[in-house]
């Protein structure tokens, strides 16, 4: 059964929806007004939200920029509930991200119908936003429905990096997002000397370079392919016009910079504290799970980059854990033979 919240000020109003909903089949909450409705949608997560605009304490303009502030509640459907119906308030509205919006008084079938088309178009975006070419493809089909992203361009140029070639560099400035539909890419820093730091090694499903996108500036960072890589282009106004106009796709990649902040610091933590036999166990590990394969194929020099150290204290390492069976190493080729010994070795 669909949960809904409704937060409204209005006894009467608040009241005859609640029962409205629950004959419909729906699990009601209610809400007397923002700051409750706000501490109720994180109380017990809802399905959809139904929120009146102009309320005391807090109104639903405020309650929608808290919730799109979280990512546990920014991707639930948000449906405004008011009298006014300027078209400065519409606008308001759904620049904040609603997905709907609903003038008073209203009819209780128009009302049921667009809480139906948003409760399956939630479900629809969460059941194809998982890390394959097919899924980006159909997030974004499904976003450029909503209204606001009509105009949304199908353009997308698909491009072969192969193996050590750059996609772009340290200084560039940005001017697409990349998205690798298979394929491994390399993001790494390069020294005064010419040494590279890999920062991160991404596989298919991930996005590449939106840092710099958001942010407006030159790449922090450089990106390479480190085998044969194929790689959707994605204009840079269209990433945009999503991550700006489509609260679902917005609220994902908040989700996505939450996963690398975390990765990235423990990384910065393992440069710090542990040892090179460790670094080099947790590298052989990472892309160990990351393949899916017992055999590993890395340039020894990327895997120094990854490591944080020289080429040949990684070869060093290599061969004595080959000579404590914990890999195996033919014509290049790493084969993790004890993947549970290399978890536990000390720091």
């Amino acid at each position: 059964m669909k949960k809904i919240l409704v937060i409204e000020d209005n006894t009467d109003i608040r009241e005859n929806l609640e029962e409205l909903l629950e004959l419909s089949g729906y699990e009601v909450r209610v809400a007397e007004n923002g700051k409750v409705g706000v501490q109720k949608v994180k109380e017990a997560k809802p399905d959809l939200i139904l929120c009146d605009v102009m309320m005391p304490e807090l109104d639903g303009f405020g309650v929608l920029r808290i919730l799109d502030r979280n990512p546990t509640t920014a991707d639930i459907p948000f449906i405004f509930l008011t009298a006014k119906a300027e078209k400065t308030d519409i606008r308001k509205g759904m620049n904040l991200g609603a997905d709907d919006y609903i003038t008073k008084p209203f009819d209780d079938v128009e009302l049921l119908d667009a809480i139906e088309m948003r409760l399956k178009k939630s479900e629809r975006l969460k059941a194809v936003a998982g890390n394959s070419p097919e899924n980006l493809s159909s997030f974004i089909n499904e976003a450029k429905g909503m209204e606001a992203l009509e105009n949304l361009s199908e353009n997308r140029e698909n491009r072969l990096y192969k193996k050590k070639d750059i996609i772009f560099q340290e200084g560039d400035l940005p001017r697409r997002l990349y998205f690798i539909a298979d394929g491994k890419v390399k993001i790494y820093k390069t020294n005064d000397d010419g040494k590279e730091l890999i920062v991160q090694v991404l596989d298919a499903g991930n996005f590449v370079g939106y840092n710099a996108l958001l942010q407006q500036e030159e790449y922090a960072t450089s990106a390479a392919a480190m085998e044969n890589t194929n790689i959707s282009l994605i204009p840079k106004d269209d990433f945009l016009l999503l991550l700006y106009g489509n609260r679902d796709f917005s609220a994902q990649f908040v989700k996505m910079l939450a996963n690398n902040v975390f990765e990235k610091e423990e990384k910065l933590l393992s440069l710090a504290y542990n040892s090179i036999r460790k670094r080099v166990a947790e590298a052989l590990l990472e892309l160990y799970q990351r393949q899916q394969a017992e055999q590993i194929s890395i340039l020894r020099d990327d895997l120094a980059g990854m490591v944080g150290t020289a080429k040949e204290s990684v070869i060093r390492t290599l061969t004595d854990f080959k000579n404590e069976g914990y890999i195996d190493i033919k014509n290049g080729m790493i084969t993790i033979l004890k993947a549970g010994a290399l978890l536990k070795l000390p720091s």
